[in-house]
């Protein structure tokens, strides 16, 4: 089969499209053959050598996609030619895929292979984001940084849904515009965002401020009001000052941590949010953004293109 593979650490040239072997399924995995790819900033830093890569070169990234079942073991539900999608599996960066039968999801008719690809990490995430770090109420206002990406654009659409007033935090005009069609209420400059937000609020600040940058986090305790929560779930940035507890208890702050893993604890619990996720897709009360697809032999020009962050949604990788 073709992959698209790595033998070093480095920049986006070290990635080879190139012929490897097929994948032999375990016991309670089934093969499929590949039909989208979601591109993550976990595969770049997976490329560079910042997250720990198991087994020896060639490397093959990719944890998101979706495709048809080639083989599946007996008892497992699964059907050959059925259409599925996973968030949480290794190696999908190819054209067949060995995954465990309790990562794969079984797709509707309605969603597309493109359509999953793009939506099932980084909408879990938002999902689990309003559910279970912060149980999001209508009227609420919530922060969204990094507003126009994956994450971003989805979050931003599930919190109006479920009434929140969004303030959408993004770094270009454009940004902001697509922040403002996916139900922001207002969109923010990077510079002087706190005390925009403050001024917004009335004084009063956010109910709940979503960090994915990192660096940003203590500007994040800043924006939030007095018993209100701040979620931290990624360092686009980098890593974050220390906090000191204090700071917390001064204002009664709640401080969360945020990661889907575990969340993630079972196929049962994986389909059920799924399957909500994808209900929210079909209706229209979340719009996926595509924002470029890239055959998976051009792998590195997409991998350039995300580093960037010029990207306004999601890339994804066509076998």
């Amino acid at each position: 089969m073709q992959a698209l593979v790595f033998h070093e650490f480095g920049d986006a040239d070290v990635l080879r499209h190139a012929t490897v072997a097929d994948p032999t399924p375990g016991p309670a995995q089934a093969l499929v053959r590949m039909r989208a790819i979601g591109l993550n900033f976990a595969d770049i830093y997976r490329r560079k050598g910042n997250y720990h890569l198991a087994g020896t070169p060639p490397w093959i990234l990719g944890y998101e996609g979706a495709g048809e079942v080639v083989s599946a073991p007996p008892g497992s539900g699964l059907r050959a030619g059925q259409r599925v999608g996973f968030a949480d599996s290794p190696f999908s960066n190819a054209q067949l895929c060995a995954v465990d039968v309790d990562r794969l999801i079984p797709l509707p008719d309605d969603i597309t292979f493109e359509t999953a690809a793009a939506s099932l990490l980084q909408g879990l995430t938002a999902q689990y984001l309003c559910r279970d770090s912060y149980a999001v109420r209508a009227g609420d206002w919530a922060v969204v940084h990094a507003a126009a990406g994956g994450v971003g654009l989805l979050l931003t659409q599930i919190l109006r849904h479920l009434g929140a007033r969004v303030l959408a935090i993004a770094s270009t005009d454009d940004k902001r515009q697509a922040a403002r069609v996916a139900g922001a209420e207002q969109a923010i400059a990077t510079d002087g965002w706190v005390q925009a937000v403050a001024a917004i609020t009335g004084g009063r600040g956010a109910d709940v401020v979503y960090d994915s940058v990192g660096a940003t986090l203590r500007a994040s305790l800043d924006a939030a009001r007095v018993g209100g929560t701040v979620v931290f779930y990624g360092m686009a940035a980098g890593d974050p000052a220390p906090v000191d507890p204090r700071l917390l208890m001064d204002r009664s702050l709640t401080l969360v941590g945020g990661d889907l893993w575990n969340v993630l604890t079972s196929a049962e619990e994986r389909r059920a949010r799924a399957a909500e996720l994808l209900r929210w897709i079909a209706s229209g009360v979340v719009t996926v953004r595509v924002s470029q697809t890239f055959p998976l032999r051009e792998g590195a020009a997409a991998h350039r293109a995300l580093e960037g962050r010029q990207v306004i949604g999601k890339i994804v990788l066509l076998p």
